[in-house]
């Protein structure tokens, strides 16, 4: 039986690299999980207050469906962030609750992404913001971030074409960690304003951030055609609840049409899962107190790999701001012929698990993805396996 073509447009390298690792896994000998970025898989715990939230709403039976577009209280803490904290000028009738980021991303791109169109995106970016363009028919360029991690304007200027539909912002960025200043936003947001682009911007790290503050694009977004994406499964730690957001700029009329029609992709898939609302709920307007904690500890583990890297010849790394993502460049030298070759001997060899830099676009060749969220015994062992690879195998 055939599948569509655009099945095979669909890729997604942090969880594609498990292939390799199943058939380590066959020889039983251990695995380090560099690859993945879920807190709660390390010693970073679901807040009991949320959990409590999750379990008395199945005890008093609130697991019913809920309004397709989002259950009205969780919406409204929505706009209490995102408006009244972050800026982004909102009313509950703005918001759409998804399962995860993921499921708001897919009903984004499916409403404004036709056959041909063009989406730019930050290079490296995030695999699905690609692999969810091309499913619909459009393509992708990535356009450079400098090393100060400013976006290179003329670089976005020139990818710009008539059938360019949107500009894609990820901040803090997976997989570099890097964090947009305002300034830069607003530089972001002005080109897309004056090309009637659409800004689809990913705030889903916003609370972890290590150096500076953190500017989210509300501040910046004035009557631009701004969609916000956001969640709970990373500041939060509800990876496995699967709970998101789409929020759209109450002042652009130009939204106007996704606002009237994204809602129909929500009614199709009947409601969000109304527990997890509860508890996404409870998460907003709850102790944050775990917060402080987990970015303290987050950063002890940044600079951990950052230093240990930075000491192995044949790599070199720059320090993220935000996340817990490190984007090691690698030099091949002699030995490797790409990315992938190096992450599946360095997995061969020594067990530890990262993924692929050119699996997050072309401007990602040459680097590979580590998470950095276990505890600091195991990534100093990584590291160790790591440092020693790169003395038996790099050569220029």
């Amino acid at each position: 039986m055939r599948v569509s073509d655009r099945i095979s447009r669909v890729e997604y390298a942090i969880r594609d690299i498990m292939l390799h690792a199943r058939e380590y896994q066959k020889t039983g000998k251990d695995l380090m999980y560099l690859n993945i970025g879920d807190p709660v898989a390390f010693d970073f715990k679901t807040p009991n207050h949320i959990k409590s939230a999750l379990s008395d709403a199945l005890a008093n039976d609130n697991d019913y469906y809920t309004d397709s577009e989002g259950w009205i209280s969780l919406r409204n803490s929505i706009v209490t962030k995102e408006n009244d904290r972050k800026g982004l000028e909102l009313t509950s009738d703005d918001v759409l609750v998804t399962n995860g980021v993921s499921e708001g991303l897919d009903m984004v791109m499916g409403s404004i992404v036709e056959e041909g169109d063009h989406v730019l995106l930050p290079g490296p970016y995030y695999p699905p913001y690609s692999s969810y363009a091309k499913y619909y028919g459009g393509s992708i360029s990535e356009f450079e971030i400098y090393d100060d991690g400013t976006p290179n304007i003329d670089d976005i200027k020139s990818k710009i074409s008539p059938k360019s539909k949107a500009i894609c912002i990820i901040n803090p960025n997976n997989p570099t960690g890097e964090v947009f200043s305002q300034k830069s936003l607003k530089s972001m947001v002005d080109i897309a304003a004056e090309n009637d682009l659409y800004v689809i911007c990913d705030e889903i790290y916003d609370e972890i951030v290590f150096d500076g503050q953190f500017s989210g694009i509300g501040g910046v977004s004035n009557d631009a055609p701004v969609v916000l994406l956001n969640g709970f499964s990373k500041t939060y730690l509800m990876t496995g609840l699967r709970c998101g957001y789409v929020c759209m700029n109450n002042k652009s009329r130009q939204l106007d049409p996704l606002r009237q029609n994204i809602f129909k992709l929500a009614r199709v898939r009947i409601a969000s899962n109304l527990p997890v609302q509860i508890a996404a709920d409870a998460a907003l307007n709850g102790p944050q107190d775990h917060l402080p904690v987990m970015v303290h500890k987050l950063k002890k583990r940044r600079d951990l790999v950052f230093k240990r890297l930075n000491e192995i010849k044949g790599l070199y790394c720059r320090k993220p701001k935000g996340a817990f993502y490190m984007f090691p460049q690698i030099d091949l030298g002699n030995k490797w012929k790409s990315d992938l070759e190096f992450v599946i001997e360095l997995l061969n060899s020594t067990g530890v698990l990262t993924v692929h830099g050119s699996g997050f676009g072309d401007l990602g060749k040459n680097h590979f993805r580590i998470v950095y969220l276990p505890q600091e015994e195991i990534l100093e062992k990584s590291m160790n396996k790591i440092e020693v690879f790169m003395k038996d195998n790099y050569s220029v």
